[in-house]
């Protein structure tokens, strides 16, 4: 199936410091594209991959599972770090999740992670019935396009395949059990008001991982994409400054000659 418009992985050549960024369930690195741009005017190395099933049709989605979208993300993470000397992962809800598994488990190859609206759980009455209904209804409603600002709009499926969801529930509860194991500088920008992932799941985030560099930031004027909502550029500004403070003799130079 071909790729919908404006929902393909980007990628940027830059310099010796790169940034992985990880999308969510059933959306698109379109919803990252912006931080992507931002970052490669800056000078640095950018991969922003397209998970498996994503960006075409939900029935694609269907057949894939976390394994599979982890993969791809593993993949594009060690291609980077084959690349760049310092390398940083940014990750958008459930790809705040696979992020955090990077982080896991590759260690201090991973330099620091920058999360917004992280997710971590499948909450209320779906979660235990996901195992069971999802032999019996295909689909729910979908989960895209949660932004405050008006005309901004997500490139993800009107509808939420629901082997996927169950495996999207799976991947949560492995990533949770990881959590001790992140011990890597953290940034976890949050919505108050989010509509698809609660404050919650930051706060369980918070409190699991072993980093002592954490910083949290509140996202008052945006829903859950906050990466295309009002503070988007609050976000590359943090994120900016995060890696400035992390890796400078790599930042600092590329950024001033390089930067838009």
């Amino acid at each position: 199936m071909p790729v919908l418009p404006g929902a393909e992985p980007y990628r940027h050549e830059g310099g010796e410091v790169g940034v992985l960024l990880c999308h969510g369930f059933t959306g698109s690195p379109q919803s990252l594209r912006p931080w992507a741009e931002y970052l490669a005017e800056r000078g640095l190395t950018v991969s922003l991959p397209l998970l498996p099933g994503h960006g075409t049709r939900w029935e694609d989605m269907q057949l894939t599972t976390w394994h599979d979208w982890y993969a791809e993300v593993d993949r594009a993470l060690r291609e980077l770090l084959a690349r760049c000397e310092q390398v940083f992962v940014f990750g958008l809800s459930m790809g705040g999740a696979l992020a955090l598994r990077l982080a896991a488990k590759h260690g201090d190859a991973v330099r620091g992670l920058v999360l917004v609206n992280p997710a971590n759980k499948v909450h209320g009455v779906a979660a235990h019935a996901l195992p069971v209904v999802r032999h019996f209804v295909r689909t729910t409603n979908g989960i895209a396009s949660d932004i405050a600002k008006e005309g901004a709009a997500e490139i993800g499926y009107d509808r939420v395949p629901l082997h996927a969801a169950h495996s999207m529930r799976q991947l949560f509860r492995t990533v949770d059990a990881e959590l001790p194991q992140v011990t890597q500088p953290v940034v976890v920008l949050h919505s108050p008001q989010d509509h698809v992932v609660p404050p919650a799941d930051s706060a369980r985030i918070l409190s699991r991982i072993s980093s002592t560099d954490v910083q949290e930031i509140l996202l008052e004027q945006s829903y859950h994409v906050a990466t295309l909502d009002h503070d988007a550029e609050r976000i590359f500004e943090e994120s900016w400054a995060f890696l400035g403070r992390l890796a400078p003799e790599g930042v600092g130079e590329k950024g001033s000659t390089s930067g838009g």
